[in-house]
């Protein structure tokens, strides 16, 4: 369900007859300049990457996947591109220069990560720099920088330290202090690798990971084109996301809540587990991809408009996926070190406490709450947890064991609950999401 809509806006740049007016050459212009407008909206305006994706004119499959992997690279390479820039850069663009740095950056991504050919790179660079009454001025330089990068900058980048670079001090330093640096910096290499796409379900052909995920092979093309996604057979799920609801185990006959459960994937887990679901999120829009989801998968539940913190009701098992920082999913979302602020942590870790002391009051006794986050910050997992038990002596920890629903023990913390990381294995394959989830039991 994470996976993002079919695009339906349209342009002289899809497949249709309206593509024959423009020529090569100035389509490659064209996409380059859709891919400088979402940079820019990330990096300076603090649109997520996926709505500035979300809002670009359709384009032919081909022209989209490489104006995203424009965008993605560079974000996710963003230091190491800064890095190699500044050696060939005297002093830095003044900030009445346009989109020339933006621009700059763009076209040092192609030549460093995404193997473009050097004059296609280059010529359209300056060809965008000209074309913005800012960055004109600046065009013979980006001309020359690049031209420098195209025959020196692989060099520089050997001896680069492309982790620590692309990692924005804030988070370095906060996951230098809960891990340790050779973990932090794991951590951050992680996040340079496009990740795998796993699904929950069945139905198409993978590697079975053993949590029950499947781990799909890159090359099987769109999403919502592959066999069995209009019928609901199967949703895109990272693996370690797929594991919270499983922790609450047999569901048959039980009642369950999904609480901020748009949009969906842990809601179609609990039907599937054959659960009487409630969804709530306070979303509408949001709780509308989930209604969607549910009917592609011929799901029932029933869907509540609500903040959590105004639930009612008593359930067998509870499952908040909190709000969090999410820096768990930077491997699938570079932009996120550009748009978290540590101040917006503190916010969230304060919304959690209450979600979670609010969500125990939802489990019946006897039940279970299992509380997650996609958050590699302990502050919103591990401690979370440490400060909720100490103030609701109903609930103890139902401690993780290895093996149960296919969870390694390199997975499992002290505590026995489940903390992955994004350089962690699963089954033998590389790369999870970092999450963090704690079963709770209260008493009779």
């Amino acid at each position: 369900p994470r996976h993002r809509k079919p695009h339906r806006r349209t342009s002289g740049t899809g497949d249709g007859p309206a593509c024959q007016t423009h020529t090569p050459r100035t389509l490659g212009v064209i996409v380059r300049g859709l891919a400088v407008a979402a940079l820019n909206q990330v990096l300076n305006e603090g649109v997520s990457v996926d709505d500035a994706l979300d809002a670009l004119p359709e384009l032919a499959p081909r022209d989209r996947g490489f104006l995203m992997a424009m965008v993605l690279t560079t974000l996710r390479h963003r230091g190491e591109i800064d890095a190699v820039i500044a050696v060939f850069l005297a002093q830095p663009l003044p900030r009445k220069s346009g989109s020339a740095a933006l621009i700059l950056m763009l076209g040092a991504a192609q030549l460093l990560f995404l193997d473009t050919p050097a004059h296609a790179a280059i010529d359209v660079s300056v060809r965008l720099a000209k074309a913005d009454a800012n960055a004109t001025h600046f065009s013979g330089l980006i001309n020359a920088v690049l031209r420098k990068i195209a025959v020196g900058g692989q060099e520089k980048l050997k001896g680069a330290d492309g982790p620590r670079l692309n990692t924005p001090d804030w988070l370095w330093q906060r996951w230098s202090k809960a891990y340790g640096v050779e973990t932090a910096h794991k951590i951050a290499a992680a996040h340079m690798l496009e990740p795998a796409i796993d699904i929950t379900g069945s139905g198409l052909q993978g590697t079975l990971l053993p949590t029950g995920s499947i781990r799909l092979d890159k090359t099987q093309g769109a999403i919502e084109n592959l066999p069995g996604f209009h019928d609901g057979a199967w949703w895109v799920q990272d693996a370690a996301a797929a594991i919270p609801a499983k922790l609450l185990g047999d569901l048959k006959g039980k009642t369950a809540v999904d609480l901020c459960a748009a949009p969906g994937g842990k809601t179609l887990q609990l039907c599937a587990a054959g659960a009487t679901v409630t969804a709530v999120d306070n979303s509408a829009i949001r709780l509308e991809r989930l209604r969607d989801n549910l009917k592609r998968a011929k799901f029932a539940a029933e869907v509540v408009v609500s903040d959590v913190l105004a639930m009612t009701g008593q359930f067998d098992a509870v499952l908040l996926d909190a709000p969090c920082s999410s820096t768990g999913t930077i491997r699938r979302h570079p932009d996120l070190p550009y748009l978290k602020t540590a101040t917006q942590i503190a916010g969230l870790i304060a919304l959690q406490a209450r979600m979670l002391a609010h969500a125990a009051t939802l489990v019946q006794p006897g039940g279970l709450l299992v509380y997650c986050t996609c958050s590699l910050e302990p502050q919103e997992g591990e401690r979370q947890i440490d400060g909720f038990l100490a103030a609701n002596p109903a609930f103890r920890i139902a401690p993780i064991t290895a093996g149960e629903c296919g969870i390694e023990a390199h997975m499992i913390t002290p505590q026995g609950t489940l903390r992955t990381l994004p350089f962690m294995t699963i089954g033998g394959q590389a790369g999870l999401d970092g999450f963090y989830a704690a079963r709770l039991s209260k008493a009779f």
